[in-house]
C-alpha cells in the first residue's frame, strides 16, 4: 500500500507538472538564473525566499535520509542529491522503496556525524527563519498569488515545497525510534508544524550515540546468528 501510494503521488506529481500546470513563461530561465546568482533586484521577496527555501529542505531531508539508508536495500544519497534539483520527484521513489527501518547499525562517518550534528540542526533551523521573515514581510501576495497562476516554475515549486512539509512525517517515526524517542508528541510537534517544526528537530533532537549504534549492531547479529 505505501509502494502504491508513493508510486501514484510521484507519477501524479509528474504528469501534472508537465501536463497540467501553467505554461512555462518567457522569462522564466532568466529569472531561474538571476535567483540562483543573487541578482533579486526586482524580483518578489516572496520567490526569493521560496527559492531558497527550497535548498534548505534537501539538507533537512538529508538529515533523516542517511540515516534511513543505512539500513536499506537501496542507496538514499542518489535521492537525496537530486532533491537539491527537483525536490519532492527525487524523494517520492525513494519513499515508495524504502523499507521500515527504526535502528541505526555501524559507525557514524565524518558525513553523519555532521548530520547528526545539533549544530547543523541549529544553522538550518536559523536559516529557515529567516527566510520565512523575510519572504512573509517583504513579499508582495497579490502578485505571487499571480504568478502562482500563470508560471509553470512558480506554481511547480510551490507545490514541491506544499508536498515536502507534507512528507516529512513518513521518515520522521522511524528517525525518533533510532534515537529512542516514544513521546508521540514529538512526532505530531513536528508534523504539524510545517518546515518550522521539522527544522527546530535537528536542533534538538539527541544525537545518534556510537555505542548504542555498535549496540544495535551486536544484537541484530547475535539474533541472526540465534536464528
Amino acid at each position: 500500500m505505501r509502494k502504491l501510494l508513493f508510486g501514484g503521488l510521484w507519477l501524479g506529481l509528474i504528469v501534472y507538472a508537465f501536463f497540467l500546470a501553467p505554461p512555462n513563461q518567457p522569462d522564466t530561465f532568466d529569472l531561474i538564473q538571476r535567483l540562483a546568482t543573487g541578482q533579486w533586484q526586482g524580483i518578489n521577496p516572496l520567490i526569493i525566499a521560496l527559492f531558497n527555501i527550497m535548498g534548505v529542505w534537501p539538507l533537512i531531508y538529508s538529515g533523516l535520509l542517511f540515516f534511513d539508508g543505512r539500513g536499506q536495500k537501496i542507496p538514499a544519497w542518489p535521492f537525496a542529491v537530486g532533491s537539491f534539483g527537483v525536490g519532492a520527484f527525487a524523494l517520492l521513489p525513494y519513499l515508495a522503496l524504502r523499507q521500515p527501518n527504526p535502528r541505526f547499525t555501524g559507525e557514524k562517518n565524518l558525513w553523519l556525524k555532521l548530520l547528526d550534528s545539533r549544530w547543523t540542526g541549529l544553522v538550518l533551523a536559523i536559516g529557515t527563519v529567516g527566510l520565512l521573515a523575510y519572504g512573509l514581510i517583504a513579499g508582495d501576495w497579490a502578485e505571487f498569488v499571480q504568478q502562482w497562476r500563470t508560471d509553470r516554475f512558480i506554481h511547480v515549486m510551490s507545490l514541491d515545497f506544499c508536498l515536502l512539509c507534507l512528507l516529512v512525517p513518513s521518515l520522521l517515526g522511524d528517525d525518533l525510534a533510532r534515537r529512542g524517542i516514544t513521546d508521540s508528541r514529538w512526532f505530531w510537534a513536528v508534523s504539524l508544524v510545517p518546515l518550522l517544526g521539522a527544522s527546530i528537530y535537528l536542533a534538538v533532537r539527541p544525537p545518534i550515540e556510537a555505542d548504542s549504534a555498535e549496540a544495535t549492531s551486536v544484537q541484530k547479529s547475535t539474533l541472526i546468528g540465534n536464528g
